[in-house]
């Protein structure tokens, strides 16, 4: 496999620095992307380097993720408008720990392997470096009109810039750069990867390679991932949609792609699928033929639901997705968890009641009327009549009695009128 040209056509390549194609082509190199812990959990924008170190595996190359804890108490300034608040150890600690745990899902880490995955931590050797030492061996090979050049450094400062950019933030690059020279030194690492706004700081190491080394190293960026509607990829009106499970329910996950536009799933299904040419040319022209059946939409969602959280969650999502959109039942509804469920009736009304009352029976005219879902006693009845009062997905009839048996995740009833009109009940 042909790793740079797998890129090429999934349009995720963006700069390349020459020969590096030629180069993977013919030696077996190991090559890596850092990811800055900023959280204890990555967010789905750091999909796309993961998916490029899982191709570069693929490809029979050694991928090596760099998780930056020594980095992380820096800042990197690349498309940032203003300085990120700085993290302590421990929290740095805990979000390196937790990134771990992330990347091994997707990665192929055992040792057996001939082509293992290793993850590192720069914090292991930028800890012990004195600033004398980094200064004298590592600042002098840089000139500061090299480091102004760089676009992420420009940008900062431009005249009409009210903030500017710290020394902290200005020496970011060369703390990159000198991971890049690290691992080249101690790994036998020529290959840094990563998002097209890193090209400067990636170029940095290269350079540093080449004055303190005496030797060549290559680079390569891919595209930052858009929205057709200009608004932020990975962004929610929650806010980030994360990859771990208890921060994004694998629920909300699959409905983040399920809700991608068609123009946005036609780029969607070439990055973050490893789905052949032909399949995915194929699904974009039955697409096409039937956008309302949002086959692209839900194959993405397929197949990333299920590279992120496992078979069983996606097939949760779905089960959690038909309980809104299509036939389902009492059972299905308790089969949620606590969280896919509230995540699947986000923003129902809903009403307390006392676990006695549930426990003691609750008529179903009350249920109704009582917690202010219905006006009156008389409108239930007529609902009842008219056949279109359920409860937890179920029709009932006047003479229903709500009890504990009846409670979704224990604390949850699920009331309905009709079929758009939810209201739930919350024991407390």
């Amino acid at each position: 496999m042909n790793f740079v040209e797998e890129l090429r056509w999934r349009g995720m390549l963006h700069d390349i620095m020459p020969e590096t194609e030629e180069y993977l082509l013919k030696n077996k190199t190991t090559g890596y992307i850092g990811f800055d812990p900023t959280a204890d959990s990555l967010h789905i924008g750091s999909l796309v380097p993961i998916i490029i170190l899982m191709h570069f595996q693929k490809a029979g190359h050694n991928p090596m993720a760099l998780v930056g804890g020594a980095t992380g108490m820096v800042g990197d300034p690349s498309g940032k408008s203003d300085e990120r608040n700085l993290l302590d150890e421990e929290t740095l600690n805990k979000n390196v720990n937790g990134v771990k745990g992330q990347l091994a899902r997707f990665l192929n880490f055992d040792s057996n392997s001939e082509n293992a995955a290793e993850l590192v931590n720069n914090y292991d050797w930028m800890k012990d470096i004195s600033l004398i030492d980094f200064v004298r061996d590592v600042g002098k090979h840089i000139t500061v009109n090299y480091m102004m050049a760089k676009d992420s450094v420009k940008k900062r400062f431009d005249p009409d810039s009210k903030t500017g950019m710290s020394f902290t933030e200005f020496t970011y690059q060369l703390f990159q750069g000198y991971d890049f020279y690290h691992l080249y030194k101690e790994k036998n690492c020529v290959l840094q990867m990563g998002g097209s706004d890193q090209w400067g700081n990636i170029t940095t190491g290269t350079e540093l390679v080449r004055r303190m080394g005496q030797g060549k190293a290559y680079a390569l960026t891919c595209k930052l991932i858009t929205k057709a509607d200009g608004t932020k990829f990975g962004k929610t009106a929650g806010g980030n949609v994360w990859l771990d499970s208890n921060r994004t329910s694998p629920y909300k996950y699959y409905q983040y792609w399920l809700n991608s536009s068609d123009e946005d799933s036609e780029k969607y299904i070439k990055i973050f699928t490893f789905l052949d040419k032909e399949t995915i040319e194929k699904l974009i022209a039955e697409h096409k033929e039937a956008p309302h059946a949002r086959i692209l939409q839900k194959k993405i969602g397929e197949e990333v639901t299920i590279m992120t959280h496992g078979k069983e969650a996606y097939e949760n999502a779905i089960k959690a997705s038909n309980i809104l959109f299509g036939k389902s039942t009492a059972q299905d509804l308790k089969s949620l968890d606590e969280q896919t469920f509230l995540d699947v009736f986000d923003g129902v009304p809903q009403a307390e009641i006392e676990r006695s009352t549930i426990e003691n029976g609750l008529e179903i005219v009350p249920a109704f009327s009582d917690t202010g879902f219905l006006k009156s006693n008389g409108e239930v009845r007529r609902a009842l009549g008219e056949n279109s009062i359920s409860v937890n997905k179920e029709k009932v009839k006047e003479d229903f009695v709500i009890t504990a048996s009846d409670l979704i995740a224990d604390k949850f009833v699920l009331l309905q009128r009709g079929k758009k009109s939810y209201f739930l009940l919350k024991v407390i």
